[in-house]
């Protein structure tokens, strides 16, 4: 009865995770750690590797599902394939529909996102503050790039997608779903997901396995040995990246998506008083207010946990 209660609680740990990276501002990483199960996450993705094809070919199927902690590992990702399902077609119809207020509330967690990653540095070095700048170009540079995608977006694309994505969803105050925006596949991976694009989605699964196989254990050296530098580089990059998630946006040129509608291609960021349509401040300034404080809200019980 016990295991049965834990399960059902890991589920739905999974379906929190889930429902952050589909959202482009909280990491599912984040989720992970405020409800205890991070550590226990990282260590089981460190733990896949072929050795464990060993362990099933000399101990049996018990001894391998034992070692890789495979009921822990089924019954988040069932969590969180559950959310990104149910979810698609909720954030895909806001994003039409209210696409100020929903990226304003989106700004509003990305930017809280940074304070709260930069209180856990202990110690501010000079190459840290110079690698944080630099990523903060970098990504502000990137924002400025035409989105790698279009109408027909490529299988490489959805497989990169997967890659990328699935390296972000670990860390602690990066989505998963953010990535994806800064390289312009958001929109096209969702609507995959919508529609139930068994190919699409396969390939970006299959670059997400690749994904965390090959960064995992890269992402734990750099936070185990240096910590302090990596955040202040994940800080910049957060801040740079910020004007893809600014909600006033002039449409330069537009694609058509798969059910024929009219989806921004290349946009450009301007003031409220220069946006083109009605700018919604008040209520734009009410959401960017509410993501901001949540993403403390959060921490807060994140600490108090701990």
């Amino acid at each position: 009865m016990q295991n049965s209660k834990n399960s059902i609680f890991l589920f739905l740990k999974g379906m929190a995770m889930g429902a952050a990276d589909v959202v482009p501002g909280v990491s599912g990483g984040t989720i992970a750690f405020i409800s205890g199960i991070y550590e226990e996450l990282v260590s089981s993705i460190d733990g896949v590797n072929l050795g464990l094809l060993k362990v099933l070919k000399q101990e049996g199927f018990t001894s391998f599902w034992k070692k890789a902690n495979g009921k822990f590992l089924l019954t988040l990702l069932s969590g969180i394939a559950v959310s990104v399902f149910s979810l698609a077609n909720a954030i895909s119809f806001l994003l039409k529909e209210q696409p100020i207020l929903v990226w304003s509330f989106f700004f509003g967690l990305v930017l809280s996102s940074v304070f709260v990653i930069f209180k856990s540095i202990s110690k501010v070095s000079l190459v840290g503050i110079g690698i944080g700048l630099l990523m903060t170009l970098v990504a502000y540079y990137i924002t400025l790039l035409e989105p790698m995608t279009d109408g027909e977006a490529s299988s490489m694309l959805f497989f990169f997608s997967g890659a990328l994505a699935i390296c972000a969803m670990i860390l602690p105050g990066i989505s998963g779903s953010f990535i994806l925006v800064i390289i312009g596949s958001y929109e096209v991976v969702l609507e995959a997901v919508e529609s139930f694009d068994i190919k699409s989605i396969l390939l970006f699964i299959s670059g997400a396995v690749l994904g965390i196989l090959s960064f995992a254990k890269i992402l734990k050296w750099l936070f185990t040995n240096f910590k302090d530098i990596t955040l202040l580089a994940l800080c910049g990059f957060i801040l740079g990246s910020l004007n893809k998630v600014w909600p006033w946006k002039d449409v330069l040129e537009w694609r058509m998506d798969r059910h024929g509608e009219q989806v921004a291609l290349i946009e450009k960021s301007v003031l409220p008083v220069n946006f083109e349509g009605e700018p919604k401040i008040a209520l734009a300034l009410i959401a960017a207010s509410v993501g901001f404080i949540l993403i403390f809200a959060l921490e807060r019980f994140a600490n108090s946990k701990s």
